[in-house]
């Protein structure tokens, strides 16, 4: 789908803001559920200036997934075969919190999307992603074989953290109504996943 990039100021402004509000609204409603009107609404923009710059509902969440996609995979980029092999997988970790911290509605719009079946992904996933984490498993056996780590499967560490990591942003509601006000889940999270994860990769 070729859209042709913003030139003016205007047109850059009017872009990130119907980016903005589409991020609202997918994050809210999925894909199925959103419209070209809501979008429009919460940019604060008629439905013809949108569609001016964007064809359809499908170019929008692409463009947002696609801008997602990169920031989301540089955390594990940042994994250095040459550092020590804990903290390293602990960085990764607190770098995947901090996302889920600063990011919670890109969270949950990447969340909707592989439940949808990934309809929009299915060719990153399977070609960037899945070349990413088979870059970093290869790391990761690396060190296990050496014995610097405990023999944990890679792929399902990886989707550990995913999991443990991603929860805080994709069920924020869940976990507010469960620990209650005046408690920060993220700056609790960070200590106690140190110390799940720091005793799962200490050497047998």
């Amino acid at each position: 789908m070729n859209i042709q990039p913003p030139r003016t100021r205007i047109q850059r402004k009017n872009t990130k803001t119907i980016l903005n509000a589409a991020l609202q609204v997918f994050s809210q409603h999925g894909f199925r559920g959103a419209t070209l009107d809501q979008i429009a609404r919460e940019a604060g923009l008629s439905k013809p200036n949108l569609l001016y710059y964007f064809p359809s509902k499908e170019a929008i969440h692409v463009t947002l997934l696609s801008q997602l996609m990169d920031t989301w995979l540089d955390p594990l980029r940042e994994m250095k075969p040459e550092g020590d092999p804990v903290e390293e997988l602990l960085g990764y970790v607190r770098r995947k919190l901090q996302m889920s911290r600063d990011f919670p509605l890109e969270s949950r719009l990447f969340a909707n999307e592989i439940v949808q079946g990934a309809p929009r992904m299915q060719e990153v996933l399977a070609t960037d992603l899945k070349a990413l984490v088979d870059e970093k498993v290869v790391i990761i056996r690396g060190w296990a074989k050496s014995g610097q780590i405990a023999d944990v499967d890679p792929h399902h560490l990886i989707f550990s953290i995913w999991a443990l990591t991603q929860h805080y942003a994709d069920f924020d509601v869940q976990i507010h109504a469960v620990l209650g006000p005046g408690r920060d889940p993220f700056a609790e999270a960070e200590a106690f996943l140190r110390v799940l994860f720091t005793r799962l990769l200490a050497p047998a």
